[in-house]
């Protein structure tokens, strides 16, 4: 028979999936902590005795990862270890139903718009008063700033609109008051997240206000950078470009999800866009900020997808030359409108094309990198790793894009701080280089 743990009430957040989640994770500290309680996120001691998940249910490999930390949370709680296990997020939105069926030993499910009646089984009241407040995760001189939830677009192999409903912009006083307490937290560096950046202001404003509210922003004493995530290309807001152009505080940066080029796949994604006009809108692109680092992700493996548009797919990538790019796998996700379609790419020729996308922009990106060596950046570090500091310039978010290195053994370099390096060698994915 299981015993309960004799630990003080200890709330540990873990949380799975994109940077929307991890928002997510640190609004719900933020109530947590208002409320008094003893709430960190992703303990390194997992010794909390209270858990809350916060799950993604994206594709299958997020789903099983989501999945498995439920399972070992829910064994955790079996063995006396945990008292209580709480999940929240993507999977349990979509799945509740299933998931309380399956993994009855979770104390309670919760949705993506559940947060009152999460917090209110761990015994705190939500409080309306905290625009703006949350317990960033993230290093100190960096956070995620989530401008809008849900999706309006209809794309046939998204489920996220299932997961977080309607588009609904938030206005743009309540983020430069957030903006401004992130600043005042010593924050310099923003980063604009949604699921679709493109689509701000049609809801409230009844206009893409992506460039107006870039515009207040930069005017915020102490943010030095901001950086744009997930911009959908069909109605792309070109007026952003200007600001990017002209405002030194936005990154020369985007990221810009084009998931593939063949036409045909195209429509049948519901991208509202051909190969003429996303290769239209990248020339506009450097036409008007001929510096700008575009990121972009591809799908490979869509229903549908033969050799033949397999090879122009690879063409195109060698053709753009993107100066960031990942690429996924199709994953057959139900109640989509591309769960209708045959899955014809056996999953082993999937991987295949993951594997030979990646490898050609490992040689582009080693080519792009290599027109760096002697050139001096502005970059920021983010931490100390052995005897290397790691660093970005304004082209690369973290995580994802690329390391500036600088050898701890030689060198120092504070962390959170800005710093002028000169690239001394590269290579596909990391710059090396010594402050000047």
């Amino acid at each position: 028979m299981r015993t309960k743990s004799t630990k003080q009430n200890k709330i540990n957040v873990v949380t799975l999936g994109c940077s929307k989640n991890v928002y997510d994770s640190e609004v719900l500290l933020g109530q947590l902590q208002a409320n008094g309680k003893n709430a960190v996120h992703e303990d390194e001691n997992d010794d909390g005795n209270i858990v809350v998940i916060n799950t993604c249910g994206f594709i299958g490999k997020a789903k099983e990862e989501s999945v498995n930390t439920i399972l070992h949370y829910a064994h955790k709680k079996e063995k006396g270890e945990v008292d209580k296990v709480f999940v929240t997020g993507c999977l349990s939105e979509r799945y509740k139903p299933d998931l309380e069926k399956e993994i009855p030993d979770v104390d309670a499910y919760f949705g993506t718009h559940d947060l009152p009646n999460l917090l209110k089984v761990l015994e705190a009241d939500y409080k309306h008063e905290l625009v703006g407040e949350r317990l960033t995760t993230t290093p100190k001189h960096y956070a995620y700033l989530k401008i809008a939830e849900g999706c309006d677009r209809p794309c046939s192999f998204c489920a996220i609109p299932l997961m977080r409903g309607k588009h609904v912009s938030t206005p743009i006083e309540n983020l430069v008051i957030e903006a401004t307490k992130l600043a005042e937290k010593g924050i310099k560096e923003l980063i604009l997240i949604a699921q679709d950046l493109t689509y701000y202001g049609l809801d409230i404003y009844k206009k893409r206000a992506l460039a107006e509210l870039l515009k207040v922003l930069v005017k915020v004493d102490g943010i030095e950078w901001i950086r744009l995530h997930y911009a959908f290309p069909t109605g792309f807001p070109l007026d952003v470009l200007e600001v990017m152009k002209n405002e030194p505080k936005v990154c020369n940066y985007l990221d810009i999800p084009l998931q593939h080029i063949n036409t045909d796949i195209l429509k049948s994604m519901r991208r509202g866009t051909t190969f003429e006009k996303t290769n239209k809108l990248l020339k506009e692109f450097r036409a008007a900020v001929p510096d700008m680092a575009i990121r972009t992700t591809l799908i490979v493996g869509y229903p549908g997808e033969t050799d033949a548009i397999f090879e122009e797919l690879k063409q195109w990538v060698i053709d753009t030359r993107f100066d960031r790019l990942g690429a996924f796998a199709y994953s057959h996700e139900e109640n989509t409108h591309a769960a209708k379609l045959i899955d014809d790419v056996p999953e082993e020729v999937k991987e295949q094309r993951v594997s030979e996308i990646m490898e050609i922009q490992s040689q582009i990106s080693f080519e792009l990198n290599q027109e760096r060596i002697g050139n001096t950046y502005k970059c920021i570090f983010d931490r100390k790793e052995g005897n290397y500091f790691f660093g970005r310039t304004e082209f690369d978010s973290p995580d994802v894009d690329n390391d500036v290195v600088v050898d701890a053994t030689q060198h120092y370099v504070q962390i959170g701080q800005f710093v002028n390096i000169k690239i001394t060698s590269a290579g596909d994915f990391d710059l090396n280089g010594e402050p000047v």
